[in-house]
């Protein structure tokens, strides 16, 4: 067989040096367990912060994990493309723990999209096998070293542990004695037997130089002459050991890479399956690609190969520890002490905004009086409601203004007569104001947050406000932050006419706000109360504030959108005019608020 076809650019030019990868991982999929025990390695070795940067899943903003006896919070995105440029463009590791049905599109997404990205582990089993070659083609195209499918990963010791590889949980890496690097390569096909053979390496008072676990389905993308290469080439590496099955022509490959001096460094193996000449019929084994289906493929004639090329090949896995054993009195391996994890659990909530150091009480990473003294209330409520210290003045300045603006209309609106009816019903304070608040929605207050909505997706996409208009038309639906019950066309809302006036002329062109402006004119052609109301301009032009001012991208927008941050605001100011109201009920003291007969009109069905 041709060995040009089995060796990639990356090995052949030997672009990819493991010893001194700078690990930038991030995971297409959520694996907790692999995670976890990856940033544990990361830790042991006293790294000061984790290699992984990102997961890619679905439902999820972050995940939970500790870094060494702390909590961190790793960011997740929806889509690969959605991770920013910056980390995309670092990235150099790629853990993959998504369904074996979408390997392909992920990792052809994955080949376009990271363009520094040098290994990869696949962890699904069963991939199509068309997939597979697919796949293995691209990553030839990339020179990307990909472990997998069905792979526990690739173990650099010292430098980077990606996938399930040495074990999932901290007590298996200490036993596993993989924190600093040897000169013992070890290169399985069994994703089981690869741990058991870093074991038996580090056992005997060994080092592991690196360990990759190829894969059990039928076509790895990284062949065991791909690996035998880059173990070759790779400057810690003094010996190979290797674990094997029958099935296959793989180590006729490997033979035939010793004897043409392509692999020069001794090699130690063991190849599994030996027990199936004892069948009639050749059984099939765990792996896909274990079965022999002629006398070539059994693992006896795969030993014998391998001893004619020069391979030391052991009939029984225990001889592997005894070979080992020997060679490491001559020169016993040197294990580098790791930072040493202890006992620890999860807390039940995690918080950005406060919490207690050392006795203290801190406000947004900072001791509490100092945050105070450092705030006007608007400040330290904006800086709050988005969970970071706020320090442009134009933010500080329209909130401190909307908080004022927004703190009552009068006792008319829903919320105020909820809170008046309550108050005179002899409810508390709190019970009053829930009462109000739990009024606003889509027609009281809680239109800022679907009309910034409304507004981010509708200049977002560059669509025409009569085309916006025409859609919510169809669908027939009301555009929120557009209509009001006492003003028209020609009784503008002061409200609106101030906002406009004072805060406008944004650095973004108020491109949020002109888009506003723009359905109001579609909608006031047709009906002249459907005006842009308060909520509407508020929305647009916190949005280009945003923008503006602390440099929001649409995306961080859209979360904010999210997580109701636009109703936030109302309800914050509109709670101050609601107790205002429940208080001055409680001074007059009129009892209870009962309608008279005259206030509803009756009609019998």
């Amino acid at each position: 067989m041709p060995l040009k076809r089995l060796c990639r650019r990356w090995i052949m030019s030997k672009e990819l040096d493991l010893q001194n990868l700078e690990p930038v991982i991030i995971s297409l999929g959520s694996h907790p367990g692999i995670i976890q025990s990856m940033l544990d390695y990361n830790y042991c070795l006293g790294h000061s912060a984790p290699n992984l940067v990102a997961i890619v899943s679905a439902g999820r903003k972050q995940e939970r994990f500790f870094w060494g006896h702390d909590e961190i919070m790793v960011p997740v995105y929806a889509k690969l493309a959605k991770v920013p440029e910056q980390l995309r463009q670092q990235a150099t590791g790629l853990l993959n723990v998504q369904s074996a049905r979408r390997v392909l599109a992920s990792m052809t997404e994955t080949f376009e999209l990271l363009p520094n990205l040098q290994v990869a582990n696949i962890f699904a089993e069963q991939v199509p096998e068309v997939h597979a070659l697919q796949v293995a083609a691209l990553a030839e195209q990339h020179d990307v070293l990909v472990a997998g499918p069905a792979s526990v990963g690739l173990l650099v010791p010292g430098v980077m542990k990606l996938g399930a590889i040495g074990g999932t949980q901290y007590p298996q890496l200490v036993a596993a004695n993989i924190f600093s690097g040897g000169d013992t390569a070890v290169i399985s096909t069994s994703g089981g037997m690869v741990n058991e053979l870093i074991h038996t390496v580090t056992g005997a008072g060994l080092g592991v130089s690196f360990a990759l676990a190829l894969g059990g389905d039928r076509n790895p993308i990284t062949t065991p002459a791909q690996a035998f290469l880059l173990a070759e080439s790779d400057q810690r590496t003094r010996q190979i050991v290797y674990f094997g099955e029958l099935g296959g022509d793989d180590e006729y490959i490997l033979a035939d890479l010793m004897k043409s001096g392509k692999v020069t460094k001794p090699v130690i193996a063991y190849i599994a399956g030996t027990v199936a000449g004892l069948f009639d019929q050749p059984p099939q084994f765990g792996h896909a690609k274990a079965m022999a289906a002629n006398q070539s493929e059994s693992a006896q004639a795969k030993k014998e190969a391998l001893r004619t090329a020069g391979a030391k090949v052991m009939d029984v896995f225990g001889e592997l520890a005894t070979d080992l054993s020997a060679q490491a009195e001559t020169g016993s391996h040197q294990a580098k002490p790791h930072r040493p994890i202890k006992q620890r659990s999860k807390a039940m909530i995690v918080s950005r905004i406060s919490g207690d150091i050392n006795g203290g009480v801190h406000l947004l990473g900072k001791e509490l009086l100092s945050v105070v003294n450092e705030n006007s209330l608007a400040g330290l409520d904006i800086s709050l409601l988005l969970g970071q210290q706020i320090t442009s003045p134009k933010v500080i300045e329209f909130s401190d203004y909307i908080l004022r603006l927004l703190a009552d209309h009068g006792p008319y609106v829903s919320g105020a007569v909820n809170t008046i009816v309550a108050a005179r019903a002899g409810k508390d304070l709190a019970s009053s104001l829930t009462a109000g608040l739990l009024t606003i929605g889509p027609r009281f207050g809680g239109a800022v947050n679907a009309a910034a909505d409304a507004w981010l997706e509708g200049a977002g996409s560059d669509t025409e406000p009569k085309a916006f208009v025409a859609g919510f038309t169809a669908n027939g639906g009301i555009i929120p932050g557009i209509g009001h019950k006492k003003y028209r066309i020609d009784t503008p809302d002061p409200r609106v006419k101030a906002l406009t006036e004072q805060f406008s002329n944004n650095s973004n062109g108020d491109r949020y706000l002109k888009f506003a402006q723009g359905v109001e004119a579609v909608t006031t052609s047709k009906k002249a109360n459907l005006i842009l109301n308060v909520d509407g301009t508020i929305a647009a032009m916190l949005l280009d504030i945003l923008e503006s001012e602390l440099d929001y991208s649409p995306d961080k927008l859209r979360e904010l959108v999210d997580i109701e941050f636009f109703n936030a605001i109302f309800i914050l100011s509109r709670s101050a005019g609601l107790m205002a109201h429940y208080l001055d009920q409680r001074r007059h003291d009129e009892g209870l608020l009962r309608l008279g007969e005259d206030d509803i009109t009756y009609i019998p069905s």
